[in-house]
């Protein structure tokens, strides 16, 4: 019995079509770790391969466990339809296939994950699928990079390791006068933004983040935002206005909501032809993690956030520190401003830091910390730091590394729900073990 309410505590915990286990009463989900069905009948099976109903066929597609973490995360987006899928690099990998063949393109926000930035300039570009770097200081360069090719547009909420609240209601609305969809990656905003509000037409997340919080599952999620008519401009969405070759020939974009009641196209297409054929398939052990994870979010987040505005201020207040990057920290009038638009719920639990020496002062300030983990993730419940120039952005340029608001120096933190001392205090030590004396300054 799905829930009326529009508070995320309650979403995580009651949204979807699961209240309990129909042949045990089971409250908690069960983990339905099997990969095939028993079809009711030939009728039934047919059905369920002809889409004329949905149901399960075999786990690559789609899971009952999988399918309360889908049913849960859509709602909290406020979405009409998701899918789970095996990682957060394969949400946003499948998304864009979803739209784009060779010879399309897609135009990007150039502040992005460092493991993003690699998948759309280098593997996208051997598929032949172009991706087109904008400033997103300047949404008209969205539109100015766009031709009669461009499939969608694409951005972080709030681009790690930048921190620049992205203008999600600027672009998009610039893209869906010409029939481009805007896709946002809200990994590092859950919770805190909706980007369905502001005009985007689909989001992905990391489910390996915040959403899982403790570090132990890989996942991702693409979420339809059922919004978007892929049938309005048929020119620039050929894949959902001509004929499907593995679907007898439909029209997907006519026959999906004809036959389903539903604009749940494009996950329906993600879905079925996608994951289908590519396997990215999500763990129904995974699943079930991240629904554990999901109950608890918007009480950890609050802790998250709450600590990592306390860490920001103090390393403003530090004179080793050269720049503090938090989102409403920020020199630009602008873009504090837009913090405030789209962040409604507080600034989040990433945070930079830039270290005067440079980058062995960053080194080091890692290498000297006892408590907080030196881990490549964010979102766990503990505290990480990770120093990008030479880890995460390593494969990336010097120009590039910039762009992508990498410096020297720089320092990310994931904070995480420690007691607040206790992260002052690693932190203070790890600044004031620095050995200036053998530092040359980058």
């Amino acid at each position: 019995m799905p829930t009326s309410s529009k508070h995320p505590e309650t979403i995580v915990l009651y949204s979807g079509n699961y209240r309990k286990d129909n042949s045990t009463n089971s409250v908690a989900v069960p983990i339905y770790q099997t990969t095939s069905y028993q079809f009711n009948n030939q009728e039934h099976a047919s059905n369920l391969f002809s889409l004329k109903e949905l149901g399960n066929i075999y786990t690559r597609i789609m899971n009952p466990t999988t399918a309360v973490l889908e049913e849960r995360m859509a709602e909290l987006e406020g979405g009409v339809a998701a899918v789970a899928v095996s990682s957060g690099q394969a949400a946003s990998a499948i998304a864009i296939q979803n739209l784009c063949q060779a010879g399309d393109n897609i135009v990007s926000s150039t502040d992005l994950y460092g493991g993003t930035w690699n998948q759309f300039a280098n593997t996208f570009n051997q598929l032949g699928i172009e991706v087109r770097f904008a400033d997103p200081k300047e949404p008209k360069s969205f539109l100015e990079l766009s031709d009669d090719k461009t499939r969608a547009y694409y951005a972080e909420t709030l681009p790690n390791p930048k921190l620049n609240v992205f203008p999600i209601e600027e672009v998009a609305s610039l893209g869906l006068k010409i029939g481009i969809p805007l896709i946002v990656d809200n990994t590092a905003a859950p919770i805190t933004c909706k980007p369905f509000e502001h005009g985007a037409s689909i989001v992905v997340h990391s489910l390996t983040k915040w959403i899982g919080g403790h570090g132990t599952s890989i996942g991702g999620i693409i979420i339809d935002g059922g919004k978007f008519d892929w049938t309005k401009f048929p020119e620039r969405h050929p894949l959902y206005n001509k004929p499907e070759p593995s679907y007898w020939g439909w029209v997907l974009g006519k026959v999906v909501p004809e036959v389903l009641g539903a604009n749940i196209t494009f996950a329906v297409r993600a879905r079925f032809v996608l994951l289908r054929d590519l396997g990215s398939a999500l763990s129904p052990t995974n699943a079930f993690n991240f629904i554990q994870g999901l109950e608890t979010l918007p009480l950890r987040f609050r802790v998250h956030q709450d600590n990592a505005e306390k860490v920001a201020h103090y390393l403003n207040s530090r004179s080793e520190v050269s720049k503090v990057i938090f989102p409403n920290l920020h020199d630009d009038t602008e873009m504090n401003e837009r913090t405030k638009k789209y962040l409604k719920r507080g600034n989040g639990p990433l945070l930079g830091f830039e270290l005067k020496e440079g980058k062995e002062a960053g080194k080091q300030f890692i290498n000297n910390l006892k408590m907080i983990y030196h881990v490549a993730n964010i979102g766990d419940a503990r505290t990480l730091a990770i120093h990008p120039a030479t880890t995460t952005h390593s494969q990336l340029s010097d120009e590039d590394q910039l762009k992508a608001g990498v410096t020297p120096g720089y320092v990310r933190l994931s904070v995480g729900l420690e007691h607040i001392d206790d992260i002052l205090k690693d932190i203070d030590q790890a600044i004031e073990n620095i050995d200036l004396s053998n530092i040359k300054v980058v």
